[in-house]
């Protein structure tokens, strides 16, 4: 890009090539697009409204850390009106979750912005190490993941917040995308790209400022504004089927840095005719929140991990 001029101001060297459109940019024309394209979307969703309490989920990571920044210049900017509030959840592994913790901490006295730390420990009595450690890591992800959406629910009860905020990305749910496609869980194809979905009794309303942002542009713009977080991967994460997704995912990214929004679009025109919808919104007959059957998900993960054992409360 030697010679070239900004594509945005015509004034600068251009340091940035973005792959959703090919535009090169200055690092201020780059930071300013791309905050007004989560605004765009945080706008055409309409995610929030006056006086809304937004329990943003953190875990120290580029996405979350990316998505505390922006939201908190977003609200003063456009004036949103809505209180932010940190809501993290501590899965209980050894050397990963506990250093990623502190980088929390830090942004939450950076940003002065309240937090609610809850545990997996607390919530149900194992926490992933346990679990790994007595049942292996067959499904290890897949019970973590059952168990930390429920503990976001039980967060955002505590705070009394209408959504949870994450900071899934482009990527995140291209790959989503075609996993469940895989899968054929018809079931989750309908709503998987949205940025915003429905909550209701047991479940708490999730929404995705960052849906249409590119992982690479996460980290760039976390780069150029001095964003301080936490990069290791969780040690369990090799175990994870979304991994050889991922993998799919570059090469196709690599080939077309468009095909991401393409498959992610394509997510959102998936629509279910009704005599497909077999599952029912339910309210488990256990711990009272979000189910398809009887029992949710994350009681019949602890069914099974607590025979034998004393029960634990899920209350």
């Amino acid at each position: 890009m030697e010679g070239r001029k900004c594509d945005i101001c015509h004034k600068e060297k251009p340091s940035v090539k973005r792959p959703k459109n090919g535009q090169a940019v200055c690092v201020k024309c780059f930071n300013e697009a791309f905050e007004e394209e989560i605004h765009q979307t945080i706008k055409a969703w309409n995610m929030f409204s006056p006086g809304d309490t937004i329990a943003v989920a953190v875990s120290g990571g580029k996405d979350s850390t990316v998505l505390i920044h922006t939201l908190t210049l977003l609200n003063k900017k456009y004036n949103y009106g809505v209180n932010l509030h940190l809501l993290s959840i501590d899965e209980g592994i050894c050397g990963y979750r506990d250093k990623s913790l502190a980088t929390v901490h830090k942004n939450k006295d950076t940003y002065k912005l309240p937090l609610t730390l809850l545990s997996f420990k607390d919530l149900y009595g194992y926490t992933v190490d346990e679990i790994v450690k007595a049942h292996g890591m067959e499904s290890c992800c897949t019970h973590c993941g059952v168990l930390r959406r429920q503990a976001f629910d039980r967060g955002a009860k505590i705070i009394k917040a209408s959504k949870v905020a994450t900071g899934h990305n482009a990527d995140d749910t291209a790959e989503t995308v075609l996993m469940n496609m895989i899968r054929g869980d018809a079931l989750r194809m309908e709503k998987t790209a949205f940025a915003v979905t429905e909550g209701g009794e047991g479940m708490c309303a999730r929404c995705r400022p960052l849906l249409y942002c590119y992982q690479k542009e996460i980290v760039l713009y976390a780069h150029y504004n001095n964003l301080l977080y936490f990069s290791t991967e969780c040690p369990y994460n090799l175990m994870a089927f979304r991994g050889n997704l991922r993998k799919i995912m570059k090469d196709l990214e690599r080939i077309d840095p468009v095909s991401i929004l393409n498959i992610l679009c394509s997510g959102t025109k998936i629509l279910l005719k009704e005599s497909a919808k077999t599952s029912k919104k339910m309210i488990c007959e256990n711990c009272g929140f979000a189910s398809s059957n009887k029992l949710c998900k994350t009681c019949t993960i602890l069914e099974k991990l607590n025979k034998g054992k004393p029960q634990i409360s899920m209350t």
